[in-house]
């Protein structure tokens, strides 16, 4: 099968120090065939100046689309950033998550049609953040002493993802799980997104438009490939977002399960197409 074209979807919202160094080490890749979207929920002046900056330099293309800031809207903002996008196989990566320099390979390695693929993150302490921030830290340069080191001072809350990698074995299930779904570190086939109208924008507030997109593709025949072992981010800390819509999206989530639903009530198909 010939290798997928891909396109690197990253949200942010108003952190452009986050988000530069998460666009650093995508310059950084060992694998440097893809492009970049950023996908802005509204972000600042700041914010804006970050990203002109760095598309003054990027070795990759790198595209800005942004949406007024009217709340949480992710859901939105992904699929706008999918539009946007020229790949076959779109990768979603949040603004605050650093990916390790073979994150474009081992995803490529791991693309298979039929199957999403649904990364894990290390998360980083407060202290671990803002050192990495201020210091410019390359958080994929750290030795294995480093990386021991934080993991013994609670830098970080994981270690062994990243002494070892897995092989593609065995990392495929036809059985459903709840565990580890996180748009922050997820590849998604493009026609795979177009046949379920990609995330819904329906949903209000902080939660669960992740998980509805996993449960959809799911219902609709696309199988769940585990990306631990292969694809680690560093997830940056950052305070919790206001989750008051939580329960209630949910709810409409377990009812999609259970109602085999495939079509996200609002998506892709409601907006005109970004021109490339």
């Amino acid at each position: 099968m010939p290798s997928p074209t891909i396109s690197v979807v990253v949200t942010t919202y108003n952190r452009p120090d986050a988000l530069t160094t998460v666009i650093e080490a995508c310059f950084a890749q060992d694998d440097l065939d893809f492009e970049i979207i950023i996908a802005d929920d509204g972000s600042g002046h700041n914010t804006q100046q970050a990203i002109a900056a760095l598309q003054a330099r990027a070795p990759v293309p790198l595209r800005h689309v942004w949406q007024e800031d009217l709340g949480f809207r992710a859901a939105r903002g992904r699929n706008l950033g999918t539009l946007a996008a020229s790949g076959d196989y779109i990768v979603f990566l949040d603004g605050d998550c650093v990916p390790q320099r073979n994150f474009i390979s081992q995803h490529r390695k791991l693309a298979q049609r039929g199957y999403l693929v649904s990364g894990s993150r290390i998360l980083l302490s407060e202290a671990a953040t803002l050192r990495t921030l201020n210091q410019r830290i390359d958080l994929s340069a750290l030795s294995t002493a480093q990386q021991l080191a934080w993991r013994l001072r609670g830098d970080t809350n994981k270690v062994l993802q990243l002494l070892v990698s897995w092989p593609d074995l065995w990392r495929t299930s036809k059985r459903f799980t709840w565990r580890r779904i996180k748009s922050c570190n997820l590849g998604v086939w493009r026609s795979d997104l177009e046949l379920v109208n990609g995330f819904d924008e329906s949903f209000l507030g902080w939660g669960h438009e992740d998980s509805d997109l996993v449960v959809r593709l799911f219902n609709a025949g696309v199988m769940r490939k585990d990306g631990a072992f292969s694809t680690e981010v560093f997830h940056l800390w950052h305070r919790e977002n206001q989750r008051d819509q939580e329960t209630s999206n949910r709810a409409v989530v377990l009812q999609r399960a259970q109602d085999r639903t495939i079509v996200a009530v609002r998506g892709l198909r409601d907006h005109e197409k970004t021109a490339p």
